[in-house]
């Protein structure tokens, strides 16, 4: 599979099978709820690690997870409660955001707390290069010695500004310079170092979790858009001054920033959406077909029409899969080798899924239109959704017959929603999908209900 590379633009090969491929990909920082912007994120990665395993490569995949930093300290103090404990609760709300979508693919989660003797090694070795400097508040890194840096932000490094997060301090050697280590304040965690009392800054977490784990190099480094910089460029400049190497990963990439209603999502203009929020109404399924629509680098734009859209899609797919079990010898056959094939070439060229998903809806419709199908192409088919599944995972059902109550609802709102369109040859597939795998439906003056056989 080929992937484009946010620094060279090039389309770089990924490792191929018979391969280990390593994968780090920035983490939550857990002072809140899991948001929309981080389920797209995570699905995108967690579907392409999936690929690529299906695809025969073994992929470690390590993830972060920031539980101490100043947004954490912050909420803690705004709500009078233990910075530690609040990390904790948060961390558990994200987990239930992974399992919700059905993000499973991460080898190893890496809390910055349990790796604080790698990070206070690695600034001992920046010490040793002289590209740390003391001051009151803290130590900090020396940007200016680094020429290559703003690699990722594509300008010079005289252009860049002064990180988001970062104290910015008058006494810093330059403005961009940021800490390493942050000495102790009143009522904040700390650890011991060799420069006193405190804690890690942010930047200096996730290439301590990852040299540590992964030795000299490594082959992906991802993120969400908004983490270019100052963050990652942050943590190329540290790797590269370690290891006196600027390629010390191989392609980092990017999901494109989540929208909501054509603005970017915020407190600030009341358009935040927790996953919380969305698991309230829809299931993991529809969540993940709704975010893998869009390619994963492409800025997207979420609507509640968008997970409506992703549901009646959903519904037809599983529709289609039911309709495999209804096969006989001398059924309508397909090409669906031709389908395999265009699977995956979207995939292998820079991980299109817009243009996967695009595939399996074409399947489905020449499935619906020409069911029964003949055993052979019944069979073929069905392995083709199954294979997809394991890596898009937009089926909420492994074998035929295997429905649960929300899958049914589903089928049974999509083939009103065709019978008020007259698609009464399509509204009969429902049915009849539905009646093969045992669910019985009665139409009454007061809707639809159903009941297994």
């Amino acid at each position: 599979m080929k992937i484009k590379d946010e620094i060279t633009g090039n389309m770089n090969e990924l490792p191929g099978s018979g391969q280990v491929m390593k994968v780090y990909v920035c983490g939550p920082t857990v002072y809140d709820s899991p948001h929309l912007g981080h389920l797209r994120t995570y699905v995108a990665f967690d579907a392409m690690v999936k690929y690529l395993r299906h695809r025969g490569v073994e992929v470690f995949y390590v993830q972060n997870i920031t539980d101490i930093d100043d947004k954490i300290i912050n909420r803690a103090l705004e709500l009078k409660e233990d910075p530690m404990e609040l990390s904790r609760q948060y961390t558990e709300k994200y987990m239930d955001a992974m399992k919700y979508a059905g993000i499973n693919s991460i080898s190893l989660y890496a809390k910055a707390t349990t790796h604080i003797k790698d990070i206070i090694n690695q600034i001992k070795r920046l010490e040793k290069k002289e590209y740390t400097y003391k001051l009151p508040d803290g130590v900090y890194f020396r940007v200016w010695m680094l020429k290559n840096y703003g690699r990722l932000r594509s300008q010079e490094a005289s252009q860049q500004k002064q990180g988001t997060r970062a104290t910015v301090s008058d006494l810093k050697e330059d403005p961009r310079d940021f800490a390493l280590w942050k000495f102790r304040k009143d009522g904040e965690p700390s650890w011991r170092s060799p420069w006193g009392e405190g804690r890690p800054g942010w930047h200096v977490e996730d290439t301590a979790i990852a040299l540590s784990i992964f030795g000299r190099k490594f082959h992906l480094h991802g993120a969400g858009r908004d983490l270019v910089f100052p963050h990652n460029e942050a943590e190329l400049s540290i790797m590269t001054a370690l290891k006196n190497d600027p390629e010390v990963c191989g392609s980092w990439i990017y999901t494109g920033i989540l929208k909501i209603n054509g603005e970017k999502m915020s407190k600030s203009l009341k358009n935040f959406i927790s996953v919380e929020e969305l698991m309230e109404k829809y299931s993991g399924e529809e969540s993940r077909y709704a975010f893998l629509s869009s390619n994963y680098s492409s800025e997207m734009d979420f609507s509640w029409e968008m997970m409506e859209e992703a549901r009646k899609n959903t519904s037809y797919i599983q529709t289609a899969y039911l309709r495999l079990a209804e096969s006989k010898e001398k059924g309508a056959k397909i090409d669906i080798t031709a389908f395999r094939k265009q699977l995956y070439d979207a995939l292998e060229a820079d991980f299109n899924t817009r243009e996967a998903i695009s595939v399996i809806m074409q399947l489905s419709r020449e499935i619906i239109k020409n069911a029964p199908l003949e055993n052979g192409s019944a069979m073929k088919a069905a392995k083709l959704l199954k294979d997809a599944n394991t890596f898009l995972g937009i089926i909420p059902i492994r074998e035929a017959g295997e429905i649960k109550d929300s899958t049914i609802n589903s089928l049974i709102r999509l083939r009103e929603d065709l019978r008020n369109k007259k698609m009464f040859k399509e509204s009969d597939s429902v049915r009849n999908a539905l009646k093969d795998s045992g669910i019985i439906l009665e139409d009454g003056v007061n809707g639809t209900t159903w009941k297994r056989e």
